[in-house]
């Protein structure tokens, strides 16, 4: 049994940012509400952590054949362990990152703010695959210190391989936030190739990584369905991709989301 007062590697990162309150019962958040925010591009789990201790409960039961685990994990070290040991750095990098621009922004604002980044992690074919990682905070202390977050895993090792090693905070509804920034460095070429896409061009972007129809985005974005078929032409267009497959491939290759 994980001993729930051991330390991690991002412990020292999460000092502070999340609660120290360890004796306080945490409610279990709205799941479904959550994965409302979510991608639908491969097989995925989530988990809910306490951020006071760093456990681990209200799993999905995916977490179990994905990751080939005989038990549930309880703890956010038996998580890490799973971490491409090569990538350990750049978590640790991305985390960091991710503290300060929630900080920067506002941490009364934390739990509209989504962060989001790639790295690989041990597979039940018992080789690394590519995963998204994404979190969204669901509750905090009266001082706004994080206290609970439910983390996201995505294996999207089926649309690409390549991890653009930048992290992303988006906004969740009412919030509108789009903040990219690498935190390794990268080909210096590649990412000068990146297209500029318009802030409507990538909320359009990021509907279609969701699924979403052209009729759904019309209605979501409150506008008519010629318009969203003009801007996924000139999305198409700027990336250079024959499709919505190829269209995502590229955009998670070049971090955008």
């Amino acid at each position: 049994m994980q001993n729930p007062d051991e330390k991690h590697l991002l412990s020292q990162i999460w000092e502070s940012f999340a609660g120290k309150d360890k004796t306080k019962t945490l409610t279990k958040p709205s799941i479904e509400k959550i994965i409302g925010e979510m991608f639908s591009i491969g097989n995925f789990y989530y988990y809910v952590i306490n951020l006071t201790d760093s456990s681990i409960s209200h799993h999905d039961k995916n977490i179990l054949k994905i990751h080939d685990l005989k038990e549930y994990p309880i703890h956010l070290s038996e998580i890490i362990e799973l971490i491409h040991p090569e990538d350990i750095s750049f978590v640790l990098k991305a985390e960091k990152a991710v503290v300060e621009k929630i900080t920067q922004i506002g941490i009364e604002h934390q739990h509209f703010l989504k962060p989001s980044y790639c790295f690989r992690m041990r597979t039940q074919k018992g080789k690394y695959e590519l995963f998204h990682h994404q979190a969204i905070h669901t509750l905090s202390d009266e001082k706004n210190r994080l206290m609970q977050s439910i983390n996201i895993h995505t294996n999207i090792q089926h649309i690409t391989p390549q991890n653009p090693y930048t992290v992303l905070i988006t906004g969740i509804s009412p919030r509108k936030d789009f903040h990219q920034f690498t935190v390794q460095p990268t080909d210096e070429k590649k990412s000068s190739n990146i297209p500029k896409l318009t802030n409507r061009e990538l909320e359009i972007l990021i509907l279609i990584a969701k699924g979403y129809s052209g009729a759904e985005i019309s209605k979501h974005l409150i506008l008519s369905e010629h318009t969203i078929r003009t801007h996924r032409k000139n999305i198409l267009k700027k990336t250079e991709s024959r499709n919505s497959k190829e269209l995502i491939k590229k955009a998670f290759e070049w971090g955008i989301i």
